[in-house]
């Protein structure tokens, strides 16, 4: 089994010891180097150890977890981000190329997050391409974060080897298949994504999206039409002609009202 060496920065100590706990008990591919309780002495440890992951608080007094990467050189760390539970923030983690626990850790949740962590760390140091959506990534993370409550602008949609980011007004419509959802981008452009169509409705709350069928999420920015015409749907400005649930028709023409938009 490859082992892989991490580091935890974290200002609570009680967290600092019971993820250190965690991750000999259930995460035996994980060498833990050294333990900091300020980004500091993280620095310090990355000075003196050969790391691939940092388990990494968000919010630190004095300095916090996103000040702490920007004074480090390189992108090759596998970042795990732990913060308490915040719903902008699940939201903006989510909406990103990142792994993260929430406190108090879970030791199943952990063993998730590491399993995934080290996949992606293994698809950044095989694609340089990799490299660089996460390092963006990060950076979008940590603006997503400095705006609170904005609606998510960019998004980061995992693939089966690797990942794309994306601006949110350039997605014209997400569909189920299956576990997977196909982005459907504006210019005819396609992604899967390896994620359910669940997810990414909660991560695009607040925003022009809008569910209008269980398989089927759009942006209301693109819708053109919609008809009754044998069934109810909603045309898009590319001529798309989608199928509206009938439980969600008449929410749907009041979400329309909202934009500014009417079929009356």
């Amino acid at each position: 089994m490859k082992e892989y060496n991490a580091i935890i920065i974290d200002d609570e100590k009680n967290i600092r010891e019971a993820l250190s706990i965690l991750l000999g008990q259930y995460c035996p591919e994980i060498h833990l180097c050294g333990i900091a309780g300020s980004a500091a002495e993280g620095r310090v440890l990355i000075e003196n150890n050969s790391v691939d992951f940092i388990f990494l608080d968000i919010s630190m007094p004095k300095e916090d977890g996103f000040a702490f990467l920007r004074s480090i050189s390189g992108n090759n760390y596998g970042i795990i981000f732990a913060t308490a539970f915040q719903e902008y923030a699940l939201r903006a983690l989510k909406a990103n190329a990142v792994d993260y626990l929430l406190k108090p850790v879970n030791p199943y949740e952990l063993q998730e997050a590491v399993k995934k962590a080290i996949y992606d760390h293994e698809l950044r140091q095989n694609f340089s391409e990799n490299r660089e959506v996460y390092r963006q990534s990060l950076n979008n993370l940590d603006d997503q974060l400095q705006s609170k409550n904005s609606p998510v602008s960019k998004l980061t949609i995992p693939e089966q080897t690797g990942f794309q980011m994306v601006n949110v007004e350039d997605l014209m419509y997400l569909q189920a298949d299956n576990n997977y959802t196909v982005f459907h981008l504006k210019g005819d452009k396609k992604i899967v994504s390896t994620r359910t169509i669940g997810e990414f409705e909660k991560i695009l709350e607040g925003t022009a999206f809008y569910r209008i069928h269980k398989s089927t999420i759009i942006n209301l920015h693109y819708l053109s039409g919609y008809t009754n015409f044998q069934g109810n749907f909603a045309i898009l400005k590319d001529g798309s002609r989608l199928d509206i649930s009938r439980r969600k028709v008449w929410e749907f023409r009041e979400k329309v009202k909202q934009h500014s938009i009417s079929f009356d």
